[in-house]
């Protein structure tokens, strides 16, 4: 996810039902992912057309994504559907096959309406919001300690409210002056006061999770958290089962590399997985990550959360999210066939 403060979102009103968008009330989510897939599928000839319509009915059973896939799949909002209206980005979203959205403060200046809308339609579609983001504070910043923990005071109800149970937070910048390990002592303190904020707390029957997040040094170079092993020590450090890792594969691929690696030794303290290709930040297989083998690795190792696409469509939007959710689902199908995962 991009530096919060660097990424002007508008969104534009809530209007009652979307343009050019029929609903009958009556249509549950696999009547309506069945019914647009066959127009995706015939308007961009999308292969792998079996994997749109016949996931549906082997997903609801399992924990994960699909047979012998322990992970979910979910799209980070902010990087799709940007011109179009919140519940029409929604459609979008599970048109290509996703039950899973996450957010980045797109709530902040919701009504009351707006939210019983948003509601009424993530729920029409069958979509949960996994993870929210959007915090101005870090929390390597000393300064920033108290208002961080007021921002995560006032944005608990609101997860509440949208049941969405995982929060990301940012290190935030370095600070001149304050020598490393200083800063690197703060998250720590920083997290567990935090983590005293949500000990016990569950949202729509999860626990809430607060993710920490590195940003690569290209995109954000005065970011004081930039590799995912100083992350993961840092979440070790912590010591609480509700402080976890964000690791996108995206911004340590410019950051260090060795992902594979550092995904083993990410595993026991994981909470989420961030996709997109270098270089470009567009959809899997357009760059130099090996995504085939990640998928494949997050299957063996029985990562049980959620992967989300966090890329910039190169073509159309709806096709890219579908093929690279195909791409998650065959490798991992194949990594279970050949791995007996632990239960």
């Amino acid at each position: 996810m991009p530096f919060v403060a660097e990424r002007p979102f508008a969104e534009r009103p809530f209007i009652e039902q979307s343009p050019g968008f029929r609903s009958s009330g009556t249509m549950n989510r696999r009547t309506f992912v069945r019914a647009v897939a066959k127009t995706v599928v015939g308007a961009y000839g999308l292969s792998q057309s079996s994997d749109l319509l016949g996931e549906e009915s082997t997903a609801a059973t399992n924990k994960g994504e699909g047979i012998g896939v322990p992970f979910r799949l979910s799209v980070m909002l902010w990087t799709v559907f940007t011109d179009l209206l919140f519940e029409r980005r929604l459609e979008k979203v599970a048109a290509a096959g996703y039950n899973n959205v996450e957010l980045v403060g797109e709530y902040d200046n919701w009504t009351d309406d707006d939210f019983r809308r948003a509601n009424a339609k993530r729920k029409e579609l069958g979509i949960s919001f996994d993870c929210t983001a959007g915090l101005k504070h870090g929390v390597s910043v000393p300064d920033h300690r108290q208002p961080l923990l007021n921002e995560l005071r006032h944005a608990l109800p609101i997860m509440e409210k949208i049941d969405c149970p995982n929060m990301i937070l940012l290190s935030g910048n370095r600070v001149r002056g304050m020598p490393r390990e200083a800063q690197h002592r703060c998250c720590i303190d920083t997290l567990k006061a935090a983590a005293d904020l949500v000990q016990g707390k569950s949202i729509n029957g999860e626990p809430v999770r607060l993710l920490l997040e590195t940003i690569d040094p290209e995109e954000k170079p005065q970011y004081f958290l930039t590799e995912i092993a100083e992350a993961l020590e840092i979440v070790q450090a912590t010591g609480h089962p509700q402080v976890r890792l964000l690791y996108d594969l995206y911004h340590e691929q410019i950051a260090a590399g060795n992902l594979i690696e550092k995904l083993e030794k990410s595993i026991p303290h994981l909470g989420l997985v961030h996709i997109a290709d270098v270089p470009g930040r567009h959809e899997p297989g357009t760059g130099e990550i090996n995504y085939q083998n990640i998928f494949r690795k997050l299957t063996e190792l029985n990562f049980t959360g959620v992967v989300a696409m966090e890329f910039h469509p190169s073509g159309d939007p709806v096709s890219q999210l579908r093929a690279a959710r195909d791409m998650a689902l065959r490798a991992g199908r194949e990594a279970s066939s050949k791995t007996t995962i632990p239960t």
